[in-house]
Order: structure tokens, then sequence, then C-alpha cells
């Protein structure tokens, strides 16, 4: 299998390079404005080095999508906030692929640096095209972004982890027509979540929390299969997931809350994970919930409780922090607890800070995760803070990802000859 070249492998002075990145950020519903800048920092090292290197750089990106319409706004305070980081100017054009954006490109300098606008205004690249209408790589070369940019450029690089997971023409379709490279940040995640999934060093602890269990429960199968995982320790619904399929009742709340979110159905699932793999799978021991304003802890022996429950328990953190102390590699997804309610963050304050304080390598990813952490400790403690949501939870579920496939089919076609 081809390896995939990286920006280390193209001579890109006075070459005119397209440059897809993930800056999709959330928007604060007050203001309008970005709210956090993370996946913006994220892409800075590569846009910096090409230009540094004097490419005629064009960037492409999306953000928000039918999904998440509060989100799709233009990308012109996206080109100011690269700017500002940069030290440079990023221009803007509010066109992303018509004949005032392909003027704007011919017209580029050695270094010059040109963010395009919103690539989710075509239609051709929200989620419901894509769900849809089902087009190859090969089919999608042939879509309007495709054939308006693709002979304007070199190269088409690709630092865009975070959708990974998308096969929309900008992710996996220039490869068909432009010699294909990896940026500095697809690599960097791409070579931690392989050393995670297939070398970690032992023992590799999981813990797997927060609302969205699909995630955790995406992953179970291959890394309790092939034993990937040492030890995983659930907490959030997922461990309260666990508890019911080993036959424990929650009370009426937190039935009535897994079951209106359509959650139940993950209980036979779960029951077939500890029919194969009980000793690796800890569940929590204790819970927390909330009664006239103040945190009350309740032994798991004493459920069911009327009341929702919120957070794991002392003795859970306990155990917990004593996992991650004795680890050697630690993957996180999803917060224990209710952390943004201060009678329920305990949990998650403690685990994050066991987290930054482990020489263990760590790595966390999702957006919850990556907010709750952001919150509690510093990250830069954490070895690897992952772009990536849906792209991350489909790679450690051993699933192919669109983009790594249309970058090895590129290395084959472009580089291997």
């Amino acid at each position: 299998m081809a390896r995939i070249p990286s920006i280390d492998d193209l001579d890109v002075a006075g070459r005119k390079v397209l440059l897809r990145v993930d800056i999709n950020s959330p928007i604060d519903l007050g203001t309008g404005q970005i709210a956090d800048f993370n996946r913006i920092d994220k892409s800075l090292p590569t846009i910096r080095d090409l230009a540094d290197r004097g490419a005629r750089l064009v960037l492409i990106a999306h953000q928000g999508d039918t999904l998440d319409y509060h989100n799709l706004v233009d990308l012109a305070q996206h080109a100011a906030a690269l700017s500002g980081r940069l030290g440079r100017p990023v221009g803007f054009i509010d066109d992303v692929a018509g004949p005032a954006a392909r003027r704007a490109i011919k017209t580029l300098g050695d270094g010059d640096i040109l963010l395009l606008d919103n690539l989710r205004y075509l239609t051709e690249e929200v989620s419901t095209f894509e769900r849809d209408v089902k087009l190859t790589p090969q089919q999608m070369a042939g879509t309007y972004l495709v054939r308006s940019l693709a002979p304007l450029f070199h190269y088409y690089v690709n630092d865009a982890f975070a959708a990974a997971h998308r096969a929309s023409p900008s992710m996996v379709a220039f490869q068909e027509v432009l010699p294909a490279a990896a940026g500095r940040l697809l690599i960097a995640e791409i070579d931690a979540l392989t050393a995670v999934a297939d070398s970690p060093q032992r023992p590799c602890v999981y813990l797997l929390g927060g609302l969205k269990i699909s995630d955790a429960f995406g992953m179970l199968g291959k890394v309790l299969g092939d034993g990937t995982a040492d030890e995983v320790l659930t907490a959030g619904v997922t461990g309260q997931v666990f508890l019911l399929a080993k036959g424990a009742g929650l009370g009426e709340a937190s039935e009535k809350f897994i079951r209106d979110r359509n959650l139940w159905g993950f209980v036979d699932e779960a029951r077939r994970h500890l029919a194969g793999h009980a000793d690796a799978i800890r569940l929590p021991l204790d819970f927390a919930v909330e009664v006239e304003g103040k945190r009350v802890e309740i032994p798991v022996d004493d459920l069911p409780t009327e009341h929702l429950i919120l957070d794991i328990g002392s003795r859970t953190i306990a155990a917990y922090t004593e996992a991650i102390r004795r680890a050697a590699t630690v993957f996180v997804n999803g917060p224990p607890g209710a952390y943004e309610n201060p009678n329920a963050d305990a949990g998650t304050r403690a685990l994050w800070q066991a987290l930054a304080d482990t020489p263990a390598h760590t790595v966390i990813g999702g957006g919850d995760t990556v907010s709750s952490a952001k919150r509690f400790i510093d990250t830069t403690a954490i070895d690897v803070v992952s772009t990536g949501g849906g792209a991350l939870i489909r790679y450690l579920s051993g699933k192919p990802l669109p983009l790594i496939e249309a970058m090895r089919a590129a290395a084959e076609r472009f580089w291997a000859k």
C-alpha cells in the first residue's frame, strides 16, 4: 500500500496549492461569533509552512450544515482569525468556486493566502447530498466544485482529519485529478491514532462516557475483540446502560431519560459485551444525583433512585483515577457526567485532572470531551487532543475512512510511478 505523501514531498514555490482544512467552529448564538478557535489554531502549521515556502495558497473549508443550521455562516471571520494568528494577510472572497473566486485565484502571488467561502453553500457539499446521492469519487470529479477549481492548481493538500469520515467532493474527489499530499495535522492525527489502535503501550485503558453512547458502542466491539483495550472504564450514560444490562434498576427518571433518547437498544449490546469480556469492563460503583439543589451520592447497591443520575460518585472516581494512574496509554471519549452542572461536575473534574497528571500517553477526542477538558485542565498536558469526532470514532472502530482511502489511491495514481 502506497505511503501517503506529506507536504514535505512537494516543491510548492510559485505553485498554486489547494488546501482543504477543517476550521468548522462553534458559533455563539447570541453574538454570531466564533466561540472556540481550536480547529483554526490546529490548521496554522500547515498553512504557515506552505505560505512560507512560496506557495500560492487557496484554502477551502466548511462551516455548519443542514443539521446545525445556526452554524452555517460565511467564513469572513475565519479569515480574520487566521490572519491575526498567522501575522500575515489572509484574503477572503464571498464566492466558493464561481467566476469571482477563479479570478482571485489567478491573481495570487508567491506566499499569498486566500480563503474561499463556505463549501456548504454548495449543495454538493452538504451532508444530505452525500447521504442521498452517493456518488463515487470518480463521479465527484465531475461536480461543479472540482471541475471549476482543479484546473487552476498544481497540488491538492488535505489537512482536515475531523472531516475524514465524509465522502464529499472537497474531501475525496480532487485526488482523482491532482497530485495529493497530507498536511501536518492530518499526518499527526493518523500517526497518533494508529499508535493507540494498533500498538498501544500497556496497559491500555479506555474511558467511555458522555451522552452520545453510539460512539462508545461503535468502538467496543473492536477494542474488546482484538484486545486493544486492557480495561474499559464506563461512565456517563454508557455506564448506566451497562448496569441495566447487568440487571440493575436505575429508577424511573434515569430509565425514562434513556428510553426517550432511543438508547435502550444498547442494553442488549452491552449484555453481549459483558458475556464475552466482563473482566475487561469496569462499571460504576456509585452515582450522584441532585436533591434540593445539593449533590447526593448513592451506591449502586442502593439503586433504584427516584432522582435523575447526573454523575459518577466518589468511590467510582477513586477507582477510575487509580486505573488511569496505573495505565501506560489512556484514551477518553465522553465526559463522566453532566459537567455543566456544578453539582454534577466532580467526576469530570477529577478524572480530567488525573489525565493531566499521569505520565501515560493520553489521547482525547470528540467535541464534548475536548470542551469539558478545556473547562477543567490545561489541555497542553494531554499528549493528543484530536480534532476529530466522527472521524476519530470511525477510525478506532476499525472502519475505513473515505479520506484516507482517497489519499492512498492518489498516492498510487500520481506518486508510485
